[in-house]
């Protein structure tokens, strides 16, 4: 059958926003493609507000038939944070049908070139976009953030990260040229004459582990820099996650086969309850490279076992933030306040470890004491979050039960400065609501260790009381050593803090915020700009995106003819 989408089509529509990408990663300035803002939509074929509840609403009780090869079973059972049953059910795929089936379109998708992969994978970014309203509801009831955060996270930013992954594969691919004459001379004798093809190959059948919280912003990248790079992408979505990467990878298949490939490239592995079939599905001998987001310890056992491929793991850390002086004390606690709320601090982002010394810190309204800055806190965080309405707004839902027993324990770790209350969610009254806890620690003892050194996910932060300044640099530097940090923040106006603290996350290799107090968030980062984790502590073994993540996804082969 004949493409419906010819590659000089898709060139021509897509290459000045693959330029536009590769000059924002080269500049690191801000640009998105994507708007952020619901009102956006609607024209040029994307779906309105109403639209795209409608389309997923329709999408509720049905079965999502992809067409792929190997369907054995029909297997579902998410059920919303916010307590609806969604009711869709996945193909359960016989591997061993699958697996072959998507090797087989590899040849094809590897001899088409990395700017056709590259426009190709802009067509499905494109309709994916189109349909951000519907993917938004779909973020939403299978993570439990709250609508707008699912809108933006789910929808615009997941897709910039797709985008500059691309980007990213599509620079390293073409840092080789396809061809070159060479020709060395011999004195007297004829040169001697070579014709040297260079051709990017792929490693093999790339497998995302798809996660709970973050399935599209953490799942595209890893996606993306596969299939550009020539990989057919194997989708293992987390069971109570299964919407929004189900829907991807349609609309993948769907732009796969209009442009004359074989839409196997792209294929779900959904699990039957309790199947747990990360761990086989890693280990196979055709899956060659892998990214997964989640625990620690299944992303230890994946390093560890999964020999035969190129593992990408972005993993669990414990966030910290240094409190020492600030000359805008009211936006310090502004912003800290909003970053310990927003998601119910269900983000490898969020802040967990406050460090303040025991003396206190010096601000713009005077000295403040270690209790009162904590006090100031828990009343910031009050304030933040006093209105229910807005407070449903920010927290979203608890993810899991894990989560919620987690926070219900912290409580009894310390002395609490914030408790946690319970909010009703009146759209939604079945949701598990809870404002954050912040409990009082003391560094220097023992038993305190054990709750600070450990990672909490979750809405539970702690103030951990420190006798300095030069501690608590201290412990950020073996706390980031031993545990990991996607994030690091400070607060300082003395120069030499600043320093020491820069100095702890450059050897650690941390990514570092300082004084933030306005509407940039320690939990926040934008792509083309900025590095989520570094891939050089613990937390994470890559970072997103940069050349590293996408590089080991091919291999470049050679071939040389006489003449």
């Amino acid at each position: 059958m004949a493409a419906e989408l010819t590659a000089p089509e898709l060139i021509a529509k897509h290459r000045p926003t693959l330029d536009q990408a590769l000059e924002a990663i080269r500049t690191r300035a801000y640009w998105s493609p994507h708007p952020e803002h619901p009102k956006a939509y609607g024209e040029h074929g994307s779906l309105d507000a109403a639209a795209g509840k409608a389309a997923f609403d329709a999408l509720l009780g049905t079965r999502l038939d992809l067409g792929q090869a190997g369907t054995d079973d029909w297997v579902g059972g998410e059920v919303s944070p916010y307590g609806i049953e969604l009711g869709v059910s996945y193909p359960h795929a016989d591997l061993d049908v699958l697996l072959p089936a998507m090797k087989a379109g590899q040849p094809a998708w590897r001899d088409a070139g990395a700017e056709v992969r590259a426009v190709v994978c802009l067509e499905i970014l494109k309709r994916i976009s189109d349909r951000t309203h519907e993917f938004a509801h779909a973020v939403m009831h299978t993570s439990g953030q709250a609508f707008l955060m699912a809108f933006q996270a789910g929808g615009p930013h997941a897709q910039d990260r797709g985008l500059e992954a691309v980007a990213y594969a599509y620079a390293e691919q073409v840092r080789t040229p396809g061809t070159a004459e060479w020709t060395k001379p011999q004195g007297k004798r004829d040169p001697l004459v070579l014709t040297k093809d260079f051709t990017p190959v792929p490693r093999g059948i790339g497998l995302v582990i798809g996660c709970n919280t973050f399935p599209t912003w953490n799942g595209y990248p890893g996606l993306f820099a596969s299939l550009a790079t020539g990989n057919a992408v194997l989708v293992k979505p987390h069971p109570r996650a299964v919407l929004p990467l189900a829907l991807t990878v349609r609309i993948a298949r769907e732009v796969l086969a209009e442009a004359g490939f074989d839409a196997e490239l792209v294929a779900l592995a959904a699990e039957r309850p309790g199947e747990g079939i990360a761990k086989s599905l890693a280990t196979r001998p055709e899956i060659r490279i892998i990214d997964y987001t989640g625990s620690t310890s299944f992303g230890d056992w994946l390093e560890a076992n999964a020999r035969q491929a190129q593992v990408y793991t972005e993993k669990a850390g414990v966030n910290t933030v240094i409190v020492h002086s600030t000359d805008d004390y009211k936006g310090m606690l502004s912003n800290l306040a909003f970053s310990l709320s927003l998601y119910s601090g269900q983000m490898c982002t969020t802040p967990q470890n406050l460090l303040i010394p025991r003396d206190g810190i010096g601000t713009d309204q005077g000295p403040k004491t270690f209790d009162e800055v904590t006090a100031d806190l828990a009343r910031a965080v009050d304030g933040l979050l006093g209105d229910d309405a807005r407070a449903n707004a920010l927290l979203g839902a608890i993810v899991n039960p894990d989560v919620k027993a987690r926070l219900e324990a912290a409580a009894g770790l310390g002395e609490v400065a914030l408790a946690s209350r319970e909010i009703t969610n009146p759209e939604f009254p079945d949701a598990v609501v809870r404002t954050p806890v912040i409990v009082k620690l003391d560094g220097a003892k023992p038993d305190a260790e054990a709750a600070y050194m450990s990672e909490c996910f979750g809405p539970v932060s702690f103030a951990v009381a420190v006798d300095s300044v030069t501690d608590a640099v201290e412990l950020l530097r073996r706390t980031v050593r031993e545990k990991g940090a996607m994030t690091v923040g400070a607060y300082t106006t003395d120069s030499e803090v600043e320093r020491a603290v820069e100095e702890v996350c450059l050897e650690e290799a941390a990514q570092l915020s300082f004084n933030l107090t306005g509407g940039v968030f320690v939990n926040q980062t934008a792509a083309f700009s900025d590095f989520h984790g570094s891939g050089g502590n613990p937390a994470a073994n890559a970072a997103l995106c940069d050349g590293a993540f996408v590089a080991n996804r091919f291999r470049v082969v050679e071939v040389r003819r006489e003449g």
